[in-house]
């Protein structure tokens, strides 16, 4: 089963390449400059190489979302992991929201700059600026102690 499923995704593999080199190949013998200047030119080479990317992308992702459930649902020793895991996220989230400022957002001078007005979409850019800050000084933390640890364990 598994040497027929890996000669599928071979194939499949295969096909999306030549599908991906034809495209490559239209936009070469397009030119860059003729691309850039024909309206249409761009709509009849461009527009499909980018909804196919697109395609694959989406397709990829499903697949991937889906043999992960998949895969958690067969184990439940790691799906209580994971949830125990997105439960930490979404704590570490939500003290994030708390941090974070909903302020007009102002240049050097203290001036608010042009669509910078206090609201939830700058409470929502300075909660992701907070929650990158706290996972990234978690991961240094974690990144010192294994090495701290491989240290003391010499």
């Amino acid at each position: 089963m598994n040497n027929n499923l890996s000669k599928i995704l071979s194939i499949v593999t295969g096909v999306i390449g030549l599908v991906a080199v034809f495209f490559l190949i239209r936009i070469i013998m397009a030119g860059d400059d003729a691309v850039k200047e024909s309206v249409d030119l761009q709509n009849s080479i461009i527009s499909p190489y980018i909804t196919f990317a697109k395609v694959v992308l989406i397709i990829t992702g499903i697949l991937a979302i889906v043999f992960s459930l998949i895969n958690l649902v067969k184990s439940p020793k790691q799906l209580k992991m994971a949830l125990i895991s997105l439960v930490i996220l979404g704590v570490i989230l939500a003290i994030s929201y708390g941090m974070a400022s909903d302020a007009a957002v102002t240049n050097v001078s203290g001036n608010v700059i042009k669509d910078g007005e206090a609201g939830p979409i700058s409470k929502w850019v300075s909660t992701g600026i907070w929650y990158s800050l706290i996972l990234g000084g978690i991961a240094l933390l974690g990144i010192l102690g294994d090495f701290l640890k491989s240290l003391v364990s010499k």
